[in-house]
């Protein structure tokens, strides 16, 4: 028996917003900003915020636009944004299930199987528009999935890789024979779009993939993940449901210095640190991983990376593949997605498992906030 990815869906929002058209949008808020605040400024009590451009966020990331689920409120620089209405739990689908029911079928359509003929469903994410019940659950309840399970799991850009992992661990233990892996990323929601270092680098989508226990094996068979995590703060995203109790005890005389702004829990990011200090350990993970597989990265016909910035694709390409590695093996859609949390490897894969050809050996990674780095090992059927 072996396990194997035998399909892979992909949703996509139904908006973009091009470098042009954010730039456009942030420049008159910093201009708003500036105006108003223009006497601090000059008194040096307030610090004036500068403008960006497209070709500053595409030299810097390799972005060059973004998928959204909402794009007015976010362009609007009065709200800078996205503007999602509330469904009624129990009457209305949520956003995030609807996007991962999408997905999830257009992975059950390539892999030639019924919402029934799954066990499980592993919904893999950076972030969950609530914490309970499951939305892996709404989702199994929205397909039809009778019987089974359904749980919601984070290791920020990182989870795709882990969920895998997940389902393969659960199918070779006898828990289950088919598993769907489901990533949702609504990344428009937890960026702050006013800060100029990151606005830019998030997109929204979805994706999904089928994990199978196969007498003959199809697809890609996995052999084997390497997973790690190291705590840090470099990058970190603090917005949740204690949050009403730090603002209120920060509106009282006990606790004086804690502060609780809304902007200072979305996303944050220490780029330089998180490039330094991130690109060496994913090229170390997944050069152990090979060799502990003694598979000589020379075997490696293509590395299915995280889309969080160009330059940090095109450093792992050449620390683990070499300094003349082709670019080609390790493709990119960060140009067209931006960075999409734990999608986006599976985005790559997507896109590119049919380049391959039987017998060829590929590395599934992502990389991100922990930190954490997931490693998975396919061969091509």
């Amino acid at each position: 028996m072996t396990t194997c990815i035998t399909g892979t869906g992909l949703y996509i929002p139904p908006y973009s917003i091009s470098n042009e058209e954010l730039v456009e949008s942030f420049n008159h808020y910093v201009e708003n900003y500036n105006t108003e605040h223009a006497e601090e400024i000059a008194a040096e009590t307030v610090t004036a915020l500068e403008p960006s451009s497209a070709a500053f966020i595409e030299k810097v990331s390799g972005i060059k636009s973004r998928y959204v689920m909402e794009k007015e409120g976010i362009l609007n620089t009065e709200i800078m944004a996205p503007v999602i209405p509330y469904r009624n739990l129990g009457e209305e689908l949520s956003v995030m299930a609807e996007m991962g029911a999408a997905a999830l079928r257009d992975a059950l359509a390539d892999a030639g199987l019924e919402a029934n003929d799954l066990d499980g469903i592993i919904l893999a994410c950076s972030n969950f528009q609530r914490t309970y019940p499951a939305v892996a659950i709404e989702i199994q309840n929205e397909i039809g999935m009778i019987g089974g399970f359904a749980y919601d799991m984070n290791v920020a850009c990182s989870a795709a890789t882990f969920g895998l992992s997940q389902a393969h661990g659960s199918i070779i233990s006898g828990l289950a024979k088919r598993i769907a892996v489901v990533n949702v990323e609504i990344t428009s929601a937890h960026l702050n779009w006013r800060n100029r270092d990151s606005h830019f680098i998030f997109g929204d989508v979805a994706t999904a993939s089928i994990v199978e226990e196969l007498d003959t094996p199809k697809g890609y068979e996995i052999l084997n993940s390497k997973l790690f995590t190291q705590f840090s703060t470099n990058i970190k995203n603090e917005y949740g449901f204690m949050d009403r109790s730090e603002y209120l005890a920060a509106q009282t005389e006990m606790y004086p210095d804690i502060k609780a702004p809304v902007t200072d829990k979305l996303f944050l990011q220490n780029g330089r640190k998180v490039f330094r200090e991130v690109c060496p350990k994913v090229s170390e993970i997944i050069t152990e991983h090979l060799q502990e597989n003694d598979i000589p990265t020379s075997d490696v016909k293509m590395m299915w990376l995280h889309q969080a910035n160009a330059n940090m694709l095109d450093l792992i390409l050449r620390t683990v593949i070499g300094k003349d590695a082709d670019k080609s093996i390790a493709p990119s859609v960060i140009a067209e997605f931006a960075n999409t949390s734990s999608a986006s490897p599976m985005i790559v894969f997507h896109r590119h498992k049919d380049d391959l050809v039987s017998g060829d050996l590929g590395v599934i990674c992502s990389f991100g906030a922990g930190y954490s780095i997931g490693s998975v090992l396919v061969r091509k059927v």
